[in-house]
């Protein structure tokens, strides 16, 4: 009994003693110039959070998403040409394409497309 309680007390204090160490040795002294800097989105983190956004910006992000999103969607259509019939398969893709069609041209159509205006 004693022996179990001291060698799960020396279980404890090895563990704590090699947290601790790695504590120490993870921590940064220094400040760098990289991670303070702005990260892909190109606002400074460090200034005001209230500047006005481009809505532009997110428009493009919202067709690049939706032309990702038909990507993945096409994926499984080619896979199932082998599946079921030809023609079905063929409409199916068409009714799909013609949909991404329309959504293209109403984009287009609304200028959203062009980067200067």
């Amino acid at each position: 009994m004693i022996l179990l309680l001291s060698l799960s007390l020396l279980i404890i204090l090895i563990s704590n003693i090699l947290m601790l160490l790695s504590l120490m040795i993870s921590k940064k002294s220094f400040l760098d110039r990289e991670k303070n800097s702005p990260f892909e989105c190109g606002f400074d983190p460090k200034s005001s959070t209230r500047i006005p956004f481009s809505l532009h910006f997110f428009l493009i992000t919202v067709i690049f998403l939706i032309f990702d999103i038909e990507i993945a969607l096409i994926f499984p259509l080619i896979y199932s040409f082998y599946l079921v019939n030809f023609l079905t398969m063929m409409k199916i893709s068409f009714f799909f394409l013609i949909i991404l069609l329309i959504g293209l041209y109403h984009e287009w159509n609304q200028n959203m497309l062009n980067w200067v205006k």
